[in-house]
C-alpha cells in the first residue's frame, strides 16, 4: 500500500465553489515514489450546499457536522485522516507543484522535524501575486523561535500557519485545533513549536487567496476584545507547553 499524507480541508457553503481550483492543485502534485495523497473535506455545518463541489475521486474523504467553525471541523476530519503527516489546505488556498513532495521529503528524511512551514504568494482578485517580505531562513525552526516571534511582533508570526504539515500522532497528541473563533491554526502553530522543531521551506508552498468572503477579512475577526482573548490563551498555552517542556528535558 502507497504511503499517504491526509490533505484536510475545512469548507462551508461561500467558499465551496473554489474547492475545484485546490483539487486542480492537488492533481499537480508530482509525489515521491510509493506516496499518494488522501483529501479529507470537512463541511462546517449540515447543509446541501457543498455537496456539489465535492469532485468524484476515491481519494477524496466528505463528511459534515454541526457547524463551530475551522478549527473544529478540521479537527473532526481528522478522525478520517490515514496520513502518517497531516497538510492543512484551506478551501479556497490552491497548492503549488511540488509542495506536498517537498514536505515529504523533510518530514521523512529528518526524524528530528516534526512540522513544516512554507513561503506563502498572496492571490489577488486581479490574479497577481504578492510575497512576504520577513520570510526566515530556509532550514530549522528551533524550539520557541515562533512563540518570540509572535510575541515581539504585534502576535504576527514569521511562518504562516495555513502552511502547516505535520506528523498526525503529534498533531492527535496536542488535541489539533484551538476550540477558537479564530487563530485557532496560529494556536496550534505555537504549541507545535513549543514542544517540537520546524523547518521552513523556501519555495512558495501556497497560493493564499484574498477574497471579501474570506473569514479573515470579516469585522469579527478584528474584534479588540475577542482578539486580546484569544492571542492571550493561544500564548498562555504556548508557555505552559514550552515550560513543561523545559522541565521534561532539564528531568530526563
Amino acid at each position: 500500500m502507497a504511503r499517504l499524507v491526509t490533505v484536510i480541508t475545512a469548507v462551508h457553503g461561500p467558499s465551496a465553489e473554489y474547492l475545484a481550483d485546490a483539487y486542480k492543485s492537488l492533481l499537480e502534485q508530482d509525489l515521491p515514489h510509493g506516496w499518494d495523497w488522501q483529501w479529507v473535506i470537512q463541511e462546517d455545518g449540515e447543509t446541501d450546499d457543498v455537496a456539489p463541489h465535492v469532485p468524484d475521486d476515491a481519494r477524496i474523504s466528505f463528511g459534515q457536522g454541526r457547524h463551530g467553525r475551522a478549527g473544529m471541523a478540521r479537527t473532526m476530519g481528522l478522525s478520517r485522516a490515514a496520513g502518517e503527516f497531516v497538510k492543512v489546505l484551506d478551501a479556497d488556498d490552491m497548492l503549488p507543484p511540488g509542495t506536498l513532495a517537498r514536505d515529504i521529503a523533510v518530514l521523512s528524511g529528518r526524524p528530528d522535524v516534526a512540522w513544516t512551514t512554507s513561503r506563502v504568494l498572496d492571490l489577488l482578485p486581479d490574479g497577481s501575486t504578492v510575497g512576504f517580505d520577513q520570510d526566515p531562513l530556509a532550514g530549522p525552526i528551533e524550539r520557541g523561535e515562533v512563540l518570540a516571534h509572535w510575541k515581539a511582533h504585534d502576535f504576527r508570526a514569521q511562518v504562516h500557519p495555513a502552511t502547516l504539515c505535520v506528523r498526525r500522532d503529534l498533531l492527535l497528541a496536542l488535541g489539533g485545533w484551538m476550540a477558537l473563533p479564530a487563530s485557532e491554526d496560529t494556536g496550534l502553530l505555537l504549541a507545535l513549536n513549543a514542544v517540537s522543531r520546524g523547518w521552513f521551506v523556501e519555495e512558495t508552498g501556497l497560493l493564499y487567496r484574498k477574497w471579501p468572503g474570506q473569514s479573515t477579512h470579516q469585522a469579527a475577526h478584528s474584534h479588540e476584545i475577542e482578539r486580546e482573548a484569544r492571542m492571550a490563551v493561544i500564548q498562555a498555552r504556548a508557555e505552559s507547553l514550552l515550560a513543561l517542556e523545559n522541565w521534561r528535558l532539564d528531568a530526563g
